[in-house]
């Protein structure tokens, strides 16, 4: 059965924030990753035998810079990447501090308001999943 593989491809992430550094309500960290020009929460794929928290809370740092600790959980994403599917955990996740530093697979880190971080999100998955994490989580 070679190629016919349908096994999803299991990721995790994350949709990080912290206090606002004006000291009013909050910031929503975003990656660009230059490979597919979008931005994004930070995710990746899970390695063999990793718990789908233990794979959030190192994409974060990989893609950040960022140690997190991880608060409520937020609905699994699911889609299709070059027709296999794919199912992305996610969880809330405070930053606790750290520095970015660029990378081929992520380029650039942003902090942004809830509403400016919504509009900045590439794809629609992603807005609907801050759109949680902010009405669920985040108040």
């Amino acid at each position: 059965m070679t190629g016919e593989r349908r096994d999803p491809v299991r990721a995790a992430g994350c949709v990080l924030w912290r206090p606002a550094l004006s000291g009013h309500g909050i910031d929503i960290a975003l990656v660009h990753r230059p490979k597919y020009d979008d931005w994004s929460h930070p995710k990746g794929k899970r390695k063999r035998s990793e718990s789908a928290e233990a794979c959030a809370l190192r994409e974060v740092m990989e893609e950040t810079g960022q140690s997190c600790e991880l608060g409520p959980r937020l609905p699994t994403v699911r889609y299709t990447v070059d027709g296999r599917p794919k199912e992305v955990e996610y969880w809330v996740g405070r930053a606790l501090g750290g520095a970015f530093v660029p990378s081929r697979e992520v380029d650039r880190l942003l902090w942004l308001p809830p509403s400016a971080a919504r509009r900045r999100l590439t794809q629609p998955r992603d807005r609907d999943l801050l759109d949680a994490a902010v009405t669920t989580s985040l108040r």
